[in-house]
């Protein structure tokens, strides 16, 4: 047997930890000196505490915790609740991850208002072209990432299982949803035809007769600063915003960092739309 302090050692946890443990019940010793109260431990013992200490890690209060370990839960069972709970915690860590992004974002916007891009902006025509496309709804722009990452690796899977190979780059474009939601559409060049199977649309995207464009590298979630240049640039040259921009991914490297994106955003004269 294990006296406390050489059990709390291979166990990884302190004796304070243990204590508190046997005071809620979630762990005794297997025994209790009468005389001078020193707690002894059973090697076979580590098995509950790495159960307590995996679902405490992962979140689940101490009341949690003993109810999964009173009803006794096989191997299997428990493997497949942490599983769950790990893919729970990474989205959130995803999520707070981007959200920081966007904060420091804002931040460089905020820092650069006033400034003129140092990107330089070039207006252009756009000719029609044809892609293949997965259409998603987000209930914001903020989480516009959230459901087009999942769209794109879709967009892949349904590519090869058809046989279709992307012939240019990838190219977003967004649509204003009935339900005040954006409609997402995460599409990429191929030549194929036409086509609408569940889900999976090949289209024409209509040329487009003048667009301000702007070149952002770095990963989209940073994308702020360069996206509000893009709308300074074209207010200050007396031209109309008349639709979503495409983002137009010109390299697309592992490195998020890395990534550069052309916005394409739809322009009129102020004469033009009145």
């Amino acid at each position: 047997m294990f006296i406390i302090g050489d059990f709390a050692r291979h166990g990884r946890v302190s004796v304070r930890m243990l204590r508190h443990y046997d005071a809620t019940g979630l762990l005794h010793p297997a025994r209790v000196d009468p005389a001078s109260g020193y707690r002894y431990y059973n090697a076979d013992q580590l098995t509950r505490l790495n159960r307590i200490i995996a679902l405490k890690d992962l979140g689940f209060t101490l009341q949690q915790v003993r109810e999964i370990l009173d009803e006794k839960v096989t191997i299997a069972e428990l493997r497949a609740m942490l599983r769950v709970r790990q893919a729970e915690l990474e989205a959130v860590t995803r999520a707070t991850a981007s959200r920081l992004v966007r904060v420091e974002a804002r931040l460089h916007s905020i820092e650069s208002e006033g400034q003129m891009p140092d990107n330089e902006v070039v207006v252009k025509s756009l000719p029609s072209v044809r892609i293949a496309e997965m259409t998603g709804v987000a209930t914001d722009i903020d989480s516009v990432g959230l459901v087009i990452e999942p769209l794109y690796d879709e967009l892949f899977r349904r590519l090869e299982t058809v046989g279709i190979r992307p012939s240019g780059p990838g190219i977003a474009h967004y649509d204003d949803s009935p339900d005040g939601g954006i409609v997402v559409h995460a599409g990429i060049e191929v030549c194929a035809p036409l086509r609408d199977d569940d889900g999976l649309r090949i289209v024409d995207l209509p040329a487009i007769e003048q667009a301000a464009t702007i070149v952002h590298r770095g990963s989209m979630a940073a994308s702020l600063p360069t996206f509000q240049a893009l709308g300074r640039w074209i207010d200050a040259n007396g031209y109309r915003s008349v639709g979503y921009p495409r983002e137009i991914n010109l390299e697309c490297p592992a490195n998020l960092d890395d990534w550069v994106t052309e916005f394409q955003e739809p322009i009129a004269d102020p004469q033009s739309i009145r």
